[in-house]
């Protein structure tokens, strides 16, 4: 792979065919679609302004994608969805699905280190091609691709989780079955002051729940034992009380959020 990302980023002009297949969209002047994929370790005119047009036009189409998919989340709902479908994590799958890591035209010290792999990178210049597109087709253009690139998504994504943490969704768990909320506490700290390793224990009594996770950070630790803790009780719930008593079931949400958070690799960690 880097050899072949050597020859490319040695070219004036790279071979974008097949990427603009994938898009969807063929450029008419091709030379914005170069400069959407060239960063600024490569020359002085790189994809950075392209970026900046692209963010914003994407989190439009991303927005009005959501309101007329999800006719019953709120404001704050939508907010939270969006966030998290345009956030790093979710704009590098993407172009990890287009290959853009093999269109990249980067400086000889950018490519060295690995940056064709690295998802700022990537991300950034999704964003980039996003404006390309813009400038070189108009608004519809850049709206049609992006509808493109995030239907697969949209259809396997359940707003009512997507972005909440794993505390959060326990304890909108437990709340449904007006149980009492989870206790953390820590419960052992290893290695040195910079590099401390935290051990924090999630208690749900009730459900006889007491499990144990590790993190960096007490934050991150919390966050581990409640993901265990999430798992457990779902498990737990149906022989210790049966049907929750709220009729949309936030077991349901969080069921789901555990089982597809592995294949769609969109959790996208606040």
């Amino acid at each position: 792979m880097a050899a072949s990302n050597k020859i490319m980023n040695a070219r004036a002009v790279i071979e974008t065919a097949p990427l603009q297949a994938q898009l969807g969209y063929t450029f008419k002047k091709i030379e914005l679609l170069n400069q959407a994929l060239t960063h600024r370790s490569h020359s002085k005119k790189n994809n950075e302004r392209l970026e900046f047009l692209g963010d914003s036009i994407l989190n439009c189409v991303v927005a009005e994608m959501l309101y007329e998919r999800y006719s019953d989340l709120d404001e704050g709902d939508l907010s939270r969805v969006r966030a998290n479908l345009v956030k790093q994590q979710a704009l590098y799958e993407i172009a990890q699905t287009l290959s853009l890591s093999d269109y990249l035209r980067l400086g000889e010290g950018e490519l060295k280190s690995g940056g064709f792999r690295r998802p700022s990178i990537l991300a950034d210049t999704l964003e980039a091609v996003t404006g390309a597109i813009f400038l070189d087709g108009g608004f519809d253009a850049a709206k049609n691709c992006l509808r493109k690139l995030y239907s697969i998504i949209l259809a396997n994504v359940d707003p009512k989780t997507l972005g909440k943490d794993d505390k959060t969704l326990l304890q909108e768990c437990l709340q449904s079955y007006q149980l009492p909320l989870p206790t953390y506490n820590v419960t052992g700290t290893s290695g040195a002051a910079h590099n401390q390793q935290f051990e924090v224990e999630c208690l749900i009594p009730n459900l006889k729940v007491s499990v144990k996770g590790e993190g960096a950070s007490r934050r991150a630790a919390e966050q581990a034992a409640a993901k265990l803790a999430l798992i457990a009780a779902l498990k737990a719930l149906p022989q210790a009380l049966g049907k929750p008593k709220k009729t949309r079931s936030a077991k349901k949400k969080a069921a789901k959020k555990v089982a597809t958070e592995e294949q769609l690799n969109l959790k996208l960690k606040g």
